[in-house]
């Protein structure tokens, strides 16, 4: 199984150039993925650098035909016309999806420029069995916000495990008992650097017997320091940097063949990382 996480920058490109058709072949490029996590998906926000009207969810649902596309959008507005202007996470998969959930992120208060933040979690039938598939992108201006919504996620995380141990009693129609996995994969912009103490804390251990999250990279490469993901090719308003990450449930592990960074592309400030399961 192939994942590959991006933070698309709403498909403007380090170039200058805006073209989400070009994200979808660079990433049929890297790999043939099973599942494509995107952050920074835009709708009607012609304001992002000229980004078009247009919905860039349902373009990317009709680049990829054969996929499901499911939609995370954390922050919603409406424009002079009270027309729906939504920015957020997607994920499109070819794997039968079981359940799809949709996490609001704490949004706290503080006086710098912030924005709503969400976890979008896709319960999938992998090949080697069902899967939670989640992705997020944390508050960038500070981290004061972004520790509660850390919490959260391992909140998240722990109830599901939960459910996975003590299955629910199943019923009718919206009762319906679903496969509710504890094994995961989290991926996406964190926006934090690789020895952030908050990193740390997501992938700490749990005092009850929830699978922990562990980073990807470290686990396949040791002390290896992780590659930059943002900033790369364009560093003008930051230094190059790692704060994309793919986090795996510990029992995932022995699955985990490969994480990879992709350096070269331009088509966002962010880099691709994908990940191969074997």
């Amino acid at each position: 199984m192939n994942l590959i996480t991006w933070n698309v920058q709403w498909c403007l490109g380090a170039d200058g150039v805006l073209d989400p058709a070009r994200i979808v072949d660079h990433a049929r490029a890297m790999a043939d993925f099973d599942v494509l996590c995107l952050q920074e998906v835009a709708d009607n926000f012609p304001e992002l650098n000229e980004t078009p009207r247009g919905d860039q969810f349902r373009k990317f649902a009709d680049l990829l035909p054969g996929f499901q596309a499911i939609e995370g959008v954390a922050l919603e507005t409406r424009d002079a016309e009270g027309r729906p202007k939504r920015f957020g996470n997607m994920i499109l998969t070819r794997l039968p999806v079981i359940q799809v959930l949709r996490h609001t992120l704490p949004w706290g208060a503080r006086e710098n420029r912030n924005m709503p933040r969400g976890l979008l979690e896709v319960i999938v039938d992998g090949p080697f069995g069902p899967l939670r598939v989640m992705t997020t992108h944390l508050e960038y201006s500070h981290p004061d916000l972004r520790r509660p919504q850390i919490e959260a996620i391992r909140s998240i995380h722990e109830q599901a495990a939960a459910r996975a141990a003590a299955p629910r009693e199943d019923g009718p129609h919206t009762y319906r008992r679903t496969a509710q996995p504890a094994s995961a994969i989290l991926c996406g912009d964190f926006n934090m650097l690789p020895d952030d103490p908050m990193k740390h804390a997501l992938e700490a251990t749990f005092a009850s017997s929830a699978p922990a999250f562990v980073d990807g990279w470290t686990h396949l490469n040791g002390s290896t320091p992780h590659p930059m993901s943002a900033c790369v090719q364009q560093p003008s308003y930051a230094s190059p940097h790692c704060c994309d990450y793919v986090f795996v449930t510990d029992d995932m592990l022995p699955r985990l063949a490969m994480v990879s960074y992709d350096a070269e592309t331009r088509a966002s400030d962010h880099q691709p990382v994908l990940a191969r399961f074997a």
